[in-house]
Formats: C-alpha cells, sequence, structure tokens
C-alpha cells in the first residue's frame, strides 16, 4: 500500500482526544485538512466508505473536542461515517487495513475500543440505542454524555421516529446531532426531506427577526414587545417555520448549524450538553467535502474499491446480479405495465437506476423503511399490480413480521422480493452479511425461495416469478454480491437437478446458488484423488416442497455434503436430515457445511469461505479426511 511513510501534519503528533483540549480553531482547522488527507490517501488504497466520512470531519472533531468518547457515549448513526472518530482515539496506525480480514472494522465495534459504544451498521437505530444509555445512566446515578449522530437519509427509517417520540417525552438528558447531508446513499426523498429542506431557511428566520426587532425598537411600545422574549420568537418561528417537528416531540432544537464551522459547532455542542433535558442539534454539512469527485457525485463515492486519487477514476466493475436483475426487470416493464419496483433508499445498490428512469410512476423509493416497503409492495399485489421489492437480505431481517402478517397470512398475494447481497458480502462484515435469509424465509408458510446461481438462471427466475407462479403466493429471489462463476448453465426449470452425476458416487453434495462453483470445485478435487462425486442443485425452496424426490434419494452415496452459505439453525441441511431420518437412511453420513451459528467477521468472501470451511478446497479436504477414516475403521 502506499503512503505507509507519508506524514500528516499535527494528526502525527495527536495521541489521544484529550490533546484537541488546548486546540486553538486555526490548529483544529489545520487538522481537519490533514485527517481529510489522510482518509483519501488510505481509503483510495483500500476502499471504504467515502463521501460520508469527508463529510463527517469538522462535527467529529468538535464531538471528540467537546466530549471525552472514552466515558460519554457517541453513537454514530449506521457507523460507516465513523473514520474520524477512529483515526482520533487510538487506530490511526490501522487504517492500512481497513476492513481487511483481521484489520479494520469500517463500522463501530466495542471489540476494537472502549470509545465504540455499540455496534452499528444498520440505519436508524443511534436514538433508540441512546435514550436507553441515558435511561441507564440515570437509573445508576452516573454522570455522563449520551450523544446520537444521525443522517437526515436514516431519518426517513420509522423506528426513528418512534425513538424521538420517546426521547423528547422522556425529558432525559440526550443529545441528537442531525447531520444534515440531503443525502443517505441516494438522494433522499419524502416528508421529512421536505421538513428538513424548510428547517434550513433557519438563517432567514435569524436575519427576520433581527430586522424586526430593529424595527419595533423605534416605534412607540416596540421595545415592550421585544422584551417578551421567548412569545416574540415563537411568533416569529410559527410564521418563518411552519412546522417545528422536533420541538412538538419535546427536544429543544438548536439550528440549523454550519457542519464545518469548528467554532459555531463547538459553541452549540456546549449549550446542548448544559440545557440537560433532550436537544436536538441541527448541524448542514457537504457529503464528500473537500474532494472535488466527491462533492459533485457523492453518491458515487459513497462506498468506493480501490481508486485513482488524481482523476478520481473508480475502477470499472464487472456486471454483477445487481445489476443484471435490473436489466431484466426493465425488459419485463417494457411489456407489461403492471410491473412495478419499490426499495428501500437503495435504487443504486439494488440496480433498478435505470427502472426509476424509465418508469418513474412505476418507481418507489420509501426510504430507509424496509417494513413500509414491504407492507405496500402487499397492497399493490393484492390490488392486481405486479410488485417487485428489491432489498438487501440483511435489511430484509428488519420485514419479517411483514412478511408473516401483511404478505404471506391471506396466501394470496404474489408479491416478488429480489433478495440482493444473500450470503456473504465481504468487507462490510456481520451487519451485512446475509446469513440469515434462508433459514427466517423458510419459516414462513406459502413463502418460495429461488436460489440461481447465474445470471442465466436470474433472468429466467424473474420471469418464473411474475408469471408462472404455481402457488399464487410470495416468491423471494436470493442472489449475492458481485457476479456469476464458472457455472452457467440454466438448470432453473427444475426444483432441482443432478449437474454431476456417477453410478456408483463415493460422495453426493447438495447446494444451492452461488455455492454451486464451490461444490463443482471440491468435486474436481475429490475425483483428482480418486473420490466419484455427485452434486445436486436446489434451485426452489419452500415449507411446500421440502420433501425430497425418490430419485435424489435414491441417489445419494454413504457421504452425503450439505454445502450452504447460511447459518446452521434453520439451513437446508435440516430438511435433508429430517427426510433421512423419516426415511430411515441411517446408512447415510450427513456433513453440513455452513457459517456456523455466528456472526462472521470483515474479509473478502474467499477469506469467509475458508473460515467458515465452505470454500472448495475446504470441503474437499474435510470430505477426504472423512473417507480415510471410514477406511481406517473399515481395516480394524
Amino acid at each position: 500500500m502506499k503512503n505507509l511513510t507519508k506524514r500528516y501534519g499535527i494528526l502525527d503528533r495527536i495521541s489521544g482526544t484529550e490533546d484537541l483540549r488546548d486546540m486553538t480553531f486555526p490548529v483544529q482547522e489545520e487538522l481537519c485538512t490533514a485527517l481529510r488527507e489522510f482518509i483519501l490517501d488510505h481509503v483510495s488504497q483500500t476502499g471504504g466508505h467515502l463521501a460520508s466520512n469527508l463529510g463527517i470531519v469538522e462535527l467529529s472533531v468538535a464531538l471528540e473536542r467537546e466530549f471525552d468518547s472514552r466515558r460519554d457515549r457517541i453513537i454514530y448513526d449506521v457507523g460507516h461515517q465513523c473514520y474520524v472518530h477512529k483515526i482520533l482515539t487510538g487506530r490511526k496506525n490501522d487504517f492500512d487495513r481497513l476492513r481487511m480480514y483481521g484489520g479494520l472494522c469500517g463500522f463501530m465495534k466495542p471489540d476494537e475500543s472502549i470509545t465504540d459504544p455499540c455496534i452499528t451498521g444498520h440505519a436508524s437505530s443511534s436514538v433508540s440505542v441512546a435514550l436507553g444509555m441515558a435511561h441507564a445512566r440515570t437509573i445508576r446515578g452516573e454522570k455522563y454524555h449520551v450523544i446520537a449522530v444521525i443522517g437526515d437519509g436514516a431519518l426517513t427509517g420509522g423506528m426513528a421516529y418512534e425513538a424521538l417520540n420517546d426521547a423528547g417525552a422522556s425529558r432525559e438528558p440526550l443529545i441528537v446531532v442531525l447531520n444534515d447531508n440531503n443525502m443517505s446513499i441516494d438522494k433522499n426523498v419524502g416528508g421529512m426531506a421536505r421538513h428538513l429542506a424548510k428547517l434550513r431557511v433557519s438563517p432567514r428566520y435569524m436575519a427576520a427577526k433581527n430586522r424586526l426587532k430593529q424595527a419595533l425598537s423605534h416605534i412607540p411600545g416596540g421595545k415592550a414587545v421585544t422584551a417578551q422574549g421567548t412569545k416574540f420568537k415563537q411568533a416569529i418561528k410559527s410564521v418563518m417555520l411552519p412546522s417545528s417537528m422536533f420541538e412538538q416531540m419535546g427536544f429543544t432544537y438548536l439550528g440549523p448549524v454550519d457542519g464545518h464551522d469548528l467554532k459555531e459547532l463547538s459553541f452549540h455542542l456546549q449549550l446542548a450538553k448544559h440545557l440537560k433535558c433532550p436537544v436536538l442539534l441541527h448541524v448542514m454539512t457537504q457529503k464528500g467535502r473537500g474532494y472535488r469527485y466527491a462533492e459533485e457525485a457523492p453518491e458515487k463515492y459513497h462506498g468506493v474499491s480501490k481508486f485513482d486519487l488524481v482523476s478520481g477514476q473508480l475502477p470499472a466493475s464487472a456486471p454483477g446480479f445487481s445489476t443484471v436483475f435490473g436489466q431484466e426487470l426493465v425488459k419485463l416493464a417494457q411489456k407489461d405495465g403492471r410491473i412495478c419496483a419499490i426499495t428501500a433508499a437503495m435504487p443504486s445498490g439494488t440496480g433498478l437506476s435505470a427502472f426509476a428512469q424509465q418508469f418513474p410512476n412505476r418507481f418507489f423509493d420509501v426510504g430507509i423503511a424496509e417494513e413500509h416497503a414491504v407492507a405496500m409492495t402487499a397492497g399493490m399485489a393484492k390490488q392486481g399490480l405486479r410488485p417487485v421489492c428489491a432489498v438487501y437480505a440483511t435489511f430484509l431481517q428488519r420485514s419479517y413480521d411483514q412478511l408473516i402478517h401483511d404478505v404471506s397470512i391471506a396466501g394470496d398475494i404474489p408479491a416478488v422480493f429480489a433478495i440482493d447481497r444473500a450470503g456473504i458480502v465481504g468487507a462490510d462484515g456481520a451487519t451485512h452479511n446475509g446469513t440469515f435469509d434462508i433459514p427466517f424465509l423458510r419459516t414462513i408458510p406459502g413463502m418460495t425461495i429461488l436460489c440461481p446461481s447465474n445470471f442465466a438462471e436470474l433472468r429466467t427466475m424473474i420471469t418464473q416469478a411474475f408469471y408462472h407462479n404455481t402457488t399464487g403466493g410470495a416468491i423471494a429471489i436470493r442472489y449475492p454480491r458481485g457476479g456469476e462463476g464458472h457455472f452457467q448453465q440454466d438448470t432453473a426449470a427444475d426444483w432441482a437437478c443432478c449437474i454431476r452425476s456417477h453410478p456408483c458416487p463415493d460422495v453426493t453434495i447438495v447446494t444451492y446458488g452461488i455455492l454451486i462453483n464451490q461444490a463443482i470445485e471440491a468435486a474436481e478435487r475429490l475425483e483428482s484423488d480418486g473420490v466419484s462425486v455427485n452434486i445436486w442443485k436446489i434451485n426452489r425452496i419452500s415449507a411446500e416442497r421440502e420433501a425430497l424426490s425418490r430419485e435424489m434419494l435414491q441417489s445419494f452415496a454413504p457421504h452425503l455434503a450439505v454445502l450452504e452459505d447460511v447459518v446452521q439453525n434453520g439451513s437446508f441441511s435440516e430438511v435433508i436430515l429430517r427426510t433421512l431420518m423419516q426415511q430411515g437412511r441411517n446408512e447415510i453420513q450427513v456433513h453440513c457445511f455452513h457459517t456456523g451459528n455466528r456472526f462472521l467477521p470483515h474479509g473478502s468472501v474467499q477469506e469467509v469461505y475458508r473460515l467458515c470451511g465452505i470454500d472448495g478446497t475446504s470441503v474437499a479436504r474435510s470430505l477426504r479426511a472423512c473417507l480415510d477414516l471410514r477406511k481406517d475403521e473399515s481395516i480394524g
């Protein structure tokens, strides 16, 4: 990696956040410049979240200066904007391995530092967690500050409103810093975006207030009017700011404040922590600040791979499942006016940008509100449309109740769910791995899960979901992040198929989805050692179709391996184990390969596969050992 020996001036002389206390504002500004340079140098070499971290530099410095993050609890909602916090709290030298296996996590992680108060990775939860911590502080009679830093994008999530409503009514001393950059990953949508746009006219409110005060001071009785203070301010606010939602919830509202003005930030943070009540500090920042390319296209530089810092050129990415999904949906929508697309603040991430441009009246970005997205999808399907809700597997977890209550209980709602980032996602780690979708979807009656292994099967399965739904219920299509592997045959017509057969196999491997490529690699390695292998590929998983076919059962070898990229509990291996037990097939020894009942670290997909033992090499090695053990036992 480049720049390992580069010096960063004032930043290199900081040993901890206590060094910020006596810094003058000009020196702090110098530090902010160095921090941006450091972030750009390192993220351009490792990849990571760029625009959000460049935008929050001054705010992070001000928070670390005015509070003690070793004792005070500073919670960054989502957590992908915590790089400055990590740099200033002793992890600067770890940034050369940012988001790499065994290296620094890209999100808040208490295992790394006591200054990370909790795990973060999903949006809209910070205020809830912060209020819980504030209640704990009060009940235990302790003294520390609790601060939730939440972006305007995260305020599109319903959980944030539930927490704000409760926090304001609680009167618990708590500071909510609203980092308003008018962005999440894509452009913000909805009523909250419009509300914040109104609040941003506060400079007009201040100017109008001052002009009116001056005018009143020159007329008889005018000074008496201005002396009433609070009533005067409320009257002006009612004219200039038609709705102050946060104040109605019980917060003392401060701002908007320039989020790049250290002096203003420090003043308002000091004011907030002395108010001893729920405070919402509205801070306006620029996403991507300090790097022209990120300022001009913050959504493009939200999460980046390694890139050229000088030109801003991002590496060309090969087509992935998300892209293919979006392209195929556009083709179908051109012929069928009933097809609609719904997403929760992820139009680009789920491949729907082209659909949104071509069919704006049939595209719905609901913000970070997965529960709402799923329930709305159900309503559209019930009324005769053909909606597809595109959502990351890890975020669909939030909508479990809606999948049951609004989608599946009726049994005849043909809603389609495109589940992106299923399985192992890589550098984003534990909070973003989609290792729970098969287990929780399998529990829902009427839910069918389609598991494409390549682009051709994805295209076929989208058509199947819309037009060949034999159950009449909901259908989920799960596919991984990134591209396809070597297996590119379209087998989607069958619920399961044998793609590698042997009349008398030593080993049978059963798998689904992208892991078919690992199964084939394992088979090839075993066969090079003289071990015969057949492979069964599952294309559809559902509660109604969990009885294995007679053909499949009869083909099973004495050693049966089930290969999956999900947790053990609720995995498809349970279906096979139960079926074999019911059939009395005790002679078959089943070997389950999965991610284990645990949360997985960040790292490349292949590294995490190896950690779990579900890569082709590891599977072959494990099965080889089992076969050798069997031979030894037969000799004995």
